[in-house]
């Protein structure tokens, strides 16, 4: 039995898989808190997290049988941020989230002075509030103390890693976003001498070797209750390690995760930093040398509809966003929306701090299903803007997961608005199978993913619906004025 630890922005999760990366449980959870701050702030307590990762791994680990005993620990998790530790693994300041809006006016700048197109003709990252390169510079400029008391300048799950295992490394597609050239897997100096931070270059950690397997180690192995030594692999975060899960395996087939981030990739086998492309999205390293995945995560995917919920009285758990989408007809009675609802602005398929969600078209007679429908809309608008900027062609396959694909109306109206088939994996973690399946390929015994897409569920577009969204994408599009 392995375990599959996935350690999300909201949620900490835990899943046993067999040797064919196949769930032999329900997933474990338990929830993150997220600090929301005044001035864009959204950070996280690292005690707190490692203390969710503890209760999970030892639940999954103390329903294993006897003769079935765990035989490694793999992770993933959320992406981006800024988790700065001491050489203990001891953060040294509370780690900030990929969600953080700080440092939104000093990417406005850099995007006005050039900065940001200077990066992304040497890294392919298009930067945005909450990666590193902003978040360094706001500290270095308010809090120049815990960048002095700092050793590692990382990521969630080489966090984890530290404190499991004592081991200082990132994952290769953690290190992508913002400083590290994909094609050869090294730190560029001068992305980071762009940004006025090359100081902070001794804090960043070694990108790890593919196939690399940690071990666990005594404080680890207390702290979730496993023996000494147990393999640990690490990466790739969530983002890739999803793709991985949903059997992603041709280059140019995608998948869009209808997650806290509408993220959209396609899957690639080599990098063109075009200089003529909108500096966004990122080239993501995967565990193969000569892969990579171009990603467009759009800062609010399930975010968003929680918000409207929350205003609505909504239960997106009872499934009433199901019953609403089919009240509401295609158009949503004429209502309309912008679906950039984050503080931080959007980081893809453009990069504007200063980006900002509307709806539009309403009236008196609009109801509770036309504004959910709207928003749905706009979002599916956006996942296509993102997966045509991501690469995705007219003959690539398409995968979904994520919260979001438990609405089966919400799938179906991506499907009619992409203008193509939909397949949703059966598995439930899809991350967490993706870790698993890196472990086993590292461990030396890759997983049989030919069964994967067995049981997937697979949604066509209605012809019917084809040319209503198709002029209303144009009609979004034209209705962003953040979008070059």
């Amino acid at each position: 039995m392995l375990i599959g630890l996935d350690v999300g922005t909201s949620l900490t999760k835990a899943v046993a898989f067999d040797r064919r990366a196949r769930a032999l449980a329900p997933p474990v959870r338990r929830t993150s808190r997220l600090s929301k701050l005044p001035g864009g702030h959204v950070e996280q307590d690292l005690e707190e997290v490692l203390d969710t990762v503890a209760q999970v791994v030892r639940e999954v680990s103390a329903a294993a049988p006897p003769d079935d005993p765990v035989e490694a620990l793999a992770i993933t998790g959320q992406g981006d941020g800024l988790w700065l530790r001491d050489d203990t693994g001891r953060a040294v300041r509370p780690p900030i989230s990929w969600m953080d809006g700080r440092a939104a006016a000093l990417v406005q700048r850099w995007w006005e002075d050039g900065v940001l197109r200077a990066v992304f003709d040497r890294t392919g990252s298009g930067l945005f509030p909450g990666c590193h390169a902003p978040l360094l510079a706001h500290l270095r400029e308010h809090e120049p103390d815990a960048l002095a008391r700092a050793s590692v300048a990382g990521y969630c799950v080489d966090a984890v890693l530290q404190r499991l295992t004592g081991e200082i490394t990132v994952d290769a597609s953690d290190a992508s976003l913002p400083f590290l050239d994909p094609r050869t897997r090294r730190y560029d100096l001068d992305a980071m001498a762009a940004c006025g931070v090359e100081d902070c270059a001794p804090l960043l950690p070694p990108p790890a070797e593919p196939g690399t397997v940690h071990r666990l180690g005594k404080d680890g192995a207390e702290l979730l209750g496993l023996p000494v030594g147990l393999p640990v692999t690490a990466g790739p975060f969530d983002l890739p390690a999803s793709a991985i899960g949903a059997g992603v395996r041709r280059t140019g087939d995608g998948l869009l995760i209808v997650g806290t981030t509408l993220a959209s990739q396609v899957l690639t086998d080599r990098v063109d930093l075009d200089p003529a492309a909108e500096p966004a999205g990122m080239w993501l390293c995967m565990p193969e040398p000569d892969r990579w995945l171009r990603a467009m995560p759009a800062m609010v995917g399930t975010a968003a509809f929680d918000w409207l919920a929350g205003l609505l009285g909504i239960d997106l758990d009872g499934g009433e966003l199901d019953e609403l989408l089919t009240a509401s007809p295609p158009g949503a009675r004429g209502v309309t929306a912008r679906p950039y609802f984050s503080p931080a602005g959007e980081r893809a398929p453009f990069v504007n701090p200063a980006a900002r969600g509307a709806f539009d078209g309403l009236t008196l007679a609009a109801d509770r299903a036309d504004l959910a429908r709207g928003l749905c809309e706009a979002t599916g608008y956006a996942a296509r803007h993102c997966l045509t900027a991501a690469g995705l062609g007219p003959d690539g396959a398409l995968a979904a997961c994520g919260g979001g694909t438990r609405s089966r109306e919400l799938v179906q109206l991506f499907a009619d608005i992409l203008e193509r088939p939909v397949t949703v994996p059966s598995e439930e973690e899809i991350g967490a199978r993706g870790a698993v399946a890196v472990a086993l390929s590292a461990m030396g015994t890759p997983a049989d993913a030919s069964q994967w897409d067995a049981d997937a569920v697979r949604y066509e577009p209605r012809r019917e619906n084809r040319h209503r969204y198709a002029d209303g994408y144009e009609q979004f599009l034209a209705a962003v004025p953040y979008a070059s």
